[in-house]
């Protein structure tokens, strides 16, 4: 390969073949970059030496495939190249072979700020370089150590179905027609959840499935309609052996890959406590930037808004911000939800300044201990909102302010998630991870009695700030599934219609079961320090969910349609 070659192969003959990245003709000799995904190797050809080879040398542009054969020779001390690992040699070229040509490049590999459609549409081309090619086989490596760690501690690998029956899960269904049953359809699964419960009570207590699950929903950068998760899930299950297990796979993935060695135990923290201190259920505990309570010191002020809002919170920012960093700050902090954002600037010399300085007293500033070379950032409103708030603006900061260390990992457990969370918009209960997750011990006997406060045996490992791996305790008795539908909304003879198999199997001897679900792409990013999911995947949609490359989704043909016996809706007119 042209990258494996070094000083002590030089006297060597050798085939070597790949792509031609750059060509420099000095009149006489020739010199080709010949690249493969081992490295590059330069080639000199010389119309002295090779005259067949020369002639064929200058008809190269970037990008042929080419095929050369020559001697290993050792580049003179001057023209030795530090920043290759074959910089010590070249090959000297006997034989030349053009085997494929290129049309002109719609972009070159090294090119900046390339347009990410125009990347998508060749992605071929776009995934020669060597980002990518280092992306995509990290990304095997990755999947390979799951399989390994997973094969040897008893789980079975087994496929489950892609053609499934539609089911609320939380995210919408991709729907695909059944020509065999008209007016029919199957959806394709946004987990394998129910179907790996199902093996559980078959009797394949320890399953495995690197899985592709598919979700219609809304695009961002950390978020994808086709997701790739390590699908795990155990009888009898025990909770610190499935913790155990995940740190192991986490530990040895990273110490394989990236040659970075984890401290494993995580942390662990419940959701709880994430949410008081950090706003969110996926802290990033590389930086400090924990939220305060100021509730009680501000609750007497003479500032309306501070004494009469459900709770006051605030951030601590290791600067004095000045008035355009607050005004961005104040516009940040609206896109998410905020009324707006009272601030105290600390000098170097501790003096404030602020316009809400004069409604809060001595006491209540001394309450707050805001230091010399500090900005106090305040939400006042609900907690939820300000959790919201203040969770998004703690991230923003640090990433603004510089305060991350890009070169730590930051590990943790988020434990006892609420199991409801109530829908404004669907005016009833939904299920926080999913319907079938069971409540903790504390509260198995009285979920359906305070939805609300209820928690749920769930938990999420975060790295770095993301949602990795994310997993639960189900329910396996049929009258606390049935219960649980009963809160949800779910009718009677709806459970019967969409979920009968399953409450049918929970009354044939299922056991107690649980697991955990790892996002591999979500985990690539992380491990690839990428901060776009569609980098870590060979073949991704835009942020539209169009494909540039192929231009799915398209039309279908209409006998096609007809055969399904699927009808198109004509745009009504605005």
């Amino acid at each position: 390969m042209c990258g494996e070659l070094r000083a002590h192969d030089a006297g060597r003959r050798v085939t070597v073949a790949g792509w031609a990245d750059t060509r420099r003709d000095h009149g006489g000799l020739v010199f080709v970059d010949l690249r493969d995904h081992t490295g590059k190797i330069q080639l000199v050809v010389n119309p002295e030496h090779a005259a067949a080879a020369a002639e064929t040398a200058h008809e190269i542009r970037n990008e042929f495939v080419l095929q050369a054969e020559g001697e290993v020779v050792t580049r003179a001390p001057e023209l030795v190249n530090p920043n290759l690992p074959t910089g010590q040699i070249e090959v000297q070229v006997d034989e030349l072979r053009i085997l494929s040509r290129s049309t002109p490049l719609p972009f070159q590999l090294d090119e900046e700020n390339v347009d990410e459609t125009l990347r998508l549409r060749y992605r071929w081309l776009d995934l020669r370089r060597d980002r990518l090619q280092r992306n995509i086989r990290l990304r095997g490596q990755m999947v390979g150590i799951m399989r390994r760690l997973m094969e040897a501690a008893g789980f079975v690998d087994i496929q489950t179905p892609v053609l499934w029956k539609p089911t609320p899960e939380g995210a919408r269904d991709f729907l695909v027609p059944a020509r065999l049953q008209p007016s029919h359809f199957y959806a394709l699964p946004q987990s394998p959840q129910i179907a790996k419960q199902l093996l559980v009570i078959a009797g394949f207590e320890r399953y495995f499935q690197v899985a592709v699950c598919f979700r219609d929903e809304d695009l961002r950068a950390d978020r994808v309609q086709e997701i790739t998760q390590l699908d795990v899930e155990m009888a009898f299950p025990d909770y610190e052996y499935l913790v155990t297990l995940t740190e192991q796979l986490v530990q040895t993935i990273w110490r394989e890959c990236l040659g970075v060695e984890l401290e494993p135990p995580f942390l662990r923290m419940t959701w709880d406590e994430a949410d008081r201190r950090f706003g969110t259920d996926k802290p990033d505990l590389r930086y400090g930037l924990e939220i305060e309570d100021a509730t009680e010191a501000t609750r007497g002020s003479e500032l309306g808004v501070f004494a009469s809002a459900e709770t006051v919170r605030f951030l601590r920012a290791p600067r004095t911000l000045s008035r355009t960093e607050l005004a961005e700050l104040e516009e940040f902090a609206k896109e998410w939800g905020a009324k707006g954002l009272a601030y105290l600037v600390y000098d170097e010399s501790g003096q404030v300044r602020s316009p809400i300085a004069k409604f809060l007293s001595e006491e209540t500033l001394a309450a707050l201990g805001g230091k010399p070379g500090e900005t106090l950032l305040f939400a006042a409103d609900a907690w939820p909102m300000t959790s919201r708030v203040l969770g998004a603006l703690r991230v923003h900061l640090a990433e603004t302010l510089g305060l991350i260390d890009e070169q730590a990992w930051s590990w943790m457990w988020v434990t006892d998630f609420p199991m409801f969370e109530w829908s404004e918009t669907d005016d009833r209960w939904t299920a926080v991870h999913h319907p079938f997750t069971r409540p903790t011990a504390e509260w198995e006997e009285r979920f359906d009695q305070d939805p609300g406060a209820a928690r749920a045996f769930a938990y999420d490992l975060i790295g770095n700030g993301n949602e990795l791996a994310g997993g639960s305790f189900r329910i396996h008795e049929p009258e606390i599934q049935a219960r649980v539908f009963d809160l949800l909304g779910i009718s009677a003879e709806e459970q019967r219609a969409k979920f009968g198999f399953l409450l049918d199997a929970l009354a044939m001897g299922a056991p107690p079961h649980g697991g955990i679900a790892w996002g591999v792409d979500r985990t690539m990013m992380v491990l690839a320090g990428e901060p776009n999911l569609r980098d870590t995947i060979a073949f991704p949609k835009n942020q539209a969910g169009v494909d540039p490359m192929t231009g799915a989704p398209s039309d279908a043909d209409p006998g096609h349609l007809r055969e399904l016996g699927v009808g198109l809706l004509q745009p009504q007119p605005e």
